[in-house]
């Protein structure tokens, strides 16, 4: 899909102070919650003796009951027509979370944390998309949702980096990190208590049901056209925990195999916002297929050996391929719903990803125990390939509903 805005060249400029807020609250909840997971699967094979399909299994429900979470985060957010509220009870489910992965004893405590934690965040998702949407003005909403998804990336590499550091420090105790990782999660629930205000919304109708059939027709072409997109891309692209796996057949050594989500969250970091910035004036439909075409590179390498050349070529091209599609979709989305129904949209969305998202993550684990790693990674490239020839052979979408402003 086509959206072009008027050119901004000074658009970072222009964000508002609560973008920056939203996007260091975003870095410090990730910094906590990166520190955990990418010394999980290794803590749950090494250390608790699961399998790869138990590890799909728990990556796969984890995420799909966040995605799932937020139909009804969002569509509350618009009913209330409250957003901060409900991000700050998503952050804080998160940080209650984290002490539970240093207490898990078994692999069925690590899942009830990964649940609650998901939770959590499939609470304060669509709220916080929808608030970003809020504040940023039109013409630099990309700008907004990159410097928000930048910063919540540096936060992705920081806390591997974190983890690495304590790893070695404290003779690979992993239950040590874990607490340690508590710290920067309660930091990010008082810096969004304080340092951010929601805006005010004026002249706002009496509240209404906006999951009622009448409201969802109001969701236009051009917007279930991205919800089929989005699932498309969930199902090209499987849980991260299988780079770490990844790497560690190819000799990575415990303590360091963090610093794979070091490695693809820093160039998630570096290509967030400047792509973000491109989304405000380039083609969607482009980028989109861009973002597949990368993905499909890293596919390949990461199933061609696990000689460290190719995970780490790998791991950085899925990294850059998150940079190029994932503010865009949000963006997308954003363009595409009417202002009351933003968090219901971004709900729907999820939804549809976290359902694509689960069976992606278990069919790579069946496929992880059964075949091995190389297949698991090439029919990942096989769903790329399939997923392009669907954007590039798809109708043009309808254009966008025209928006009010409240």
């Amino acid at each position: 899909m086509t959206v072009r805005r008027p050119a901004n060249p000074s658009g970072a400029a222009r964000l508002p102070p609560a973008i920056w807020a939203l996007g260091f609250v975003s870095l410090l909840m990730d910094i906590s919650s990166e520190m955990i997971h990418s010394l999980l699967p290794v803590f749950l094979v090494a250390g608790l003796g699961a399998s790869a399909l138990a590890v799909g299994l728990i990556e796969g429900a984890a995420e799909a009951t966040a995605l799932i979470v937020k139909v009804f985060s969002g569509a509350l957010s618009d009913y209330w027509g409250r957003r901060k509220p409900l991000a700050v009870l998503g952050y804080g489910l998160g940080a209650l979370a984290k002490p539970l992965f240093a207490l898990a004893a078994s692999s069925g405590l690590v899942l009830t944390a990964r649940l609650i934690d998901r939770v959590g965040k499939g609470i304060r998702g669509a709220p916080r998309d929808a608030l970003v949407a809020d504040i940023a003005p039109p013409a630099v909403r990309g700008a907004a949702f990159g410097l928000r998804q930048s910063l919540d990336t540096v936060g992705a590499f920081v806390g591997p980096l974190l983890a690495v550091g304590l790893m070695l420090a404290w003779a690979n105790d992993f239950r040590a990190v874990f607490w340690a990782a508590v710290i920067p999660a309660f930091l990010a629930v008082a810096l969004l208590l304080f340092g951010v205000r929601e805006p005010k919304r004026e002249g706002a109708a009496a509240p209404v049901n906006p999951i009622r059939r009448a409201q969802l027709r109001r969701l236009s072409g051009a917007y279930w056209w991205v919800v089929g997109v989005g699932a498309v891309f969930a199902l090209a692209r499987f849980s991260e925990a299988f780079l770490i796996l990844r790497a560690q057949q190819g000799g990575v050594p415990i303590a360091a195999t963090p610093l794979v989500l070091v490695a693809m969250n820093l160039v998630y970091a570096l290509a967030a916002y400047p792509f973000g910035r491109l989304s405000d004036r380039a083609s969607h439909r482009s980028l989109l297929a861009l973002g597949l075409a990368v993905l499909i590179a890293a596919d390949l390498a990461l199933a061609c050996s696990d000689h460290w050349a190719w995970v780490w070529a790998g791991v950085a091209l899925w990294g850059l391929h998150l940079g190029i599609t994932q503010g865009l979709l949000a963006t997308m989305v954003a363009d595409a719903a009417p202002d009351d129904l933003r968090g219901t949209a971004y709900g729907v969305f999820n939804l549809v990803s976290g359902i694509a998202i689960l069976v992606a993550s278990v069919l790579a684990g069946l496929l992880w125990d059964t075949f091995g790693a190389p297949l698991t990674f090439l029919a990942g490239a096989g769903f790329c390939v399939l997923a392009l020839a669907a954007i590039a052979l798809a109708p043009r979408p309808p254009a966008p509903v025209r928006r009010t402003t409240l």
